[in-house]
Order: structure tokens, then sequence, then C-alpha cells
């Protein structure tokens, strides 16, 4: 048994795409099903699995509710203060702020928790360490 994908469903498929786009992910296969009127976009970091399950239903306009218990995806990167330097750059909202060089959230465009994990360690750096009113976790 190995671990094959999370999924994740979103009102904007366009703008979820784009925002894993910024993380680095790659589409790497897309599924169209119009008698049951949905699309689901894979993607994953190159040459990495598993992927994320982008699902859009044509027909969902309302919210998706927090009723799924859906919690958060988790991923390791190289260096976790120029990743969320970046990312702010570009409009993402930091949850909780890399504060301690270890690990960060952020939020998908639909509002879904990404956990982002040091590889190794990082010394706490600023203006990191001075975030403590930018989100919380």
């Amino acid at each position: 048994m190995r671990y094959i994908h999370a999924m994740i469903r979103t009102l904007d498929l366009q703008a979820t795409i784009r925002f894993f786009g910024l993380l680095g992910f790659q589409q790497t296969r897309t599924i169209e099903n119009e008698d049951a009127r949905y699309t689901l976009v894979f993607m994953a970091p190159p040459g990495d699995d598993p992927e994320v399950e982008i699902t859009f239903n044509w027909d969902q306009h309302e919210t998706y509710g927090s009723g799924r218990a859906f919690g958060h995806l988790a991923y390791e990167v190289d260096n976790i203060y120029t990743l969320c330097q970046s990312l702010i750059e570009a409009g993402v909202t930091i949850s909780r702020p890399p504060r301690d060089g270890k690990m960060a959230f952020i939020r998908t465009p639909d509002g879904l928790s990404l956990e982002l994990v040091q590889k190794g360690q990082l010394q706490p750096a600023e203006p990191w360490i001075s975030m403590e009113n930018i989100g919380s976790w």
C-alpha cells in the first residue's frame, strides 16, 4: 500500500492551479467528465508524488463547509523564508508565518491549510520573528 494523493475541492479552478504553481507544482494530468460535470486536475512538485487532486464540480456555487473534516496538506521545502516571502508578494495568505524557521501555514484560494515544513532547520530571523500578530495556528 502506498499513499497516492490527497483531494481538495475548489470553487475557482484556475486560481487554485495558479496557487499550486506558485509552490512549484506542475500539472501531471487532467480528467474531465461531462456526464458527471466535474474536472479533476492532478498536480505535484516536479519528480515527486503523491499528487494533489483538485476537484472542480461545475455546478457547485456555494462554499464548501468544514463538515468534511479536512485538516491540511504538508510539504517539505528547501527555504521556508524565501518561499513565504515570494508567496506574500504574490498575495497568498500566510496564516502562521515561519517565525521559528521550522514551519508555516498558508491558505489556498478556498481557505484550505497547507503546512510548509523546513528541510532541516533555519535560525529564527527577521522580519519573521516580529510577525507575532500575523495569523495564528
